[in-house]
């Protein structure tokens, strides 16, 4: 009597089939999550650290363990464009992430050395080009410290596998001076400059050379430090809340502007914690608007 064949079944795949669907990466509970979060899930294969440090904070000498380098200084920026930290274009971002490992399934957790400063750059970035599973590490990398958490010397470059991340751009979440413009002259609108005060009101130079000091007229100055606790972490969403609605009233078409674009984002995360929806940030900002034009004008002084 001849064996039976045996009926193939979805435990026992044929040869022809394709490699498995890459499982999905830990579900994130928004856009912040604190340093117990993403130390019970370190490790894990489909969770991707990110480490977005500039400048004087690259220099710390650790990280996180395989935290991988998002480069805002480096490749992960435009740098034929004329204001730094512009935002590359979909090609670049897409060849640039899936260089650093990311899949499109994967959760990623952003961080930096200075606390939430440029990581909240890097979460707009993934955001702007379509990728939501991300979020900013409360506090950074000062809060993870702080909790006794383990950290490693800052090695080489990544060099592990390649990613399959594919960018999908969303129009609108970053903006050129033109539409910052139609901002201004729009009352439901409210354009919001995450700089210091004193650059804010022009009594303090700016860092770059040959720009203006002082503001767009009709904006309003909240300067992104003013949305977190003396111990580095964000304010709860009822005071973001009310710090937001202390400069921008009942307006809830927000717009940021800062130094270079970087800590703009900062005051999206707030308002995006404290449920503001229609946000976007001018990716030129001070670098662009306050260059020598006499199409973006300057005042000095106290804002709106």
């Amino acid at each position: 009597m001849p064996t039976p064949t045996p009926t193939p079944t979805s435990a026992s795949p044929s040869p022809s089939d394709g490699p498995a669907p890459r499982p999905p990466g830990p579900a994130h509970p928004g856009p912040l999550v604190g340093s117990d979060w993403l130390a019970a899930r370190l490790g894990d294969p489909a969770l991707v650290v990110f480490d977005a440090s500039v400048g004087a904070h690259r220099t710390a000498g650790h990280r996180i363990p395989g935290a991988r380098p998002f480069d805002l200084d480096g490749a992960l920026s435009d740098h034929t464009a004329p204001a730094p930290h512009t935002m590359p274009g979909p090609a670049a971002f897409t060849e640039a992430l899936r260089a650093l490992g990311l899949h499109d399934t994967d959760t990623v957790v952003v961080y930096d050395g200075a606390g939430i400063y440029s990581s909240a750059r890097a979460w707009w970035m993934l955001r702007a080009m379509g990728f939501d599973r991300a979020a900013v590490l409360d506090g950074g990398l000062p809060a993870w410290t702080a909790a006794g958490l383990p950290v490693e010397a800052a090695g080489p470059a990544y060099g592990g596998p390649r990613g399959s991340f594919t960018a999908r751009p969303r129009p609108g979440l970053l903006i050129d001076a033109e539409a910052v413009a139609a901002a201004l002259a729009d009352p439901d609108a409210a354009v919001l400059d995450a700089r210091t005060r004193e650059r804010f009101e022009g009594t303090a130079p700016e860092p770059r050379p040959g720009l203006r000091g002082g503001h767009m007229p009709g904006a309003a100055g909240l300067p992104f430090g003013e949305l977190q606790r003396p111990d580095g972490l964000m304010r709860p969403a009822g005071e973001l809340r009310a710090a937001f609605e202390a400069v921008a009233g009942d307006r809830e078409r927000l717009r940021f502007s800062c130094g270079s674009g970087v800590t703009a984002c900062v005051l999206a995360l707030g308002a995006d914690l404290a449920g503001y929806r229609d946000l976007a940030v001018y990716d030129g900002s001070w670098s662009e608007w306050g260059l020598p034009s006499s199409r973006r004008p300057v005042v000095t002084g106290p804002g709106r």
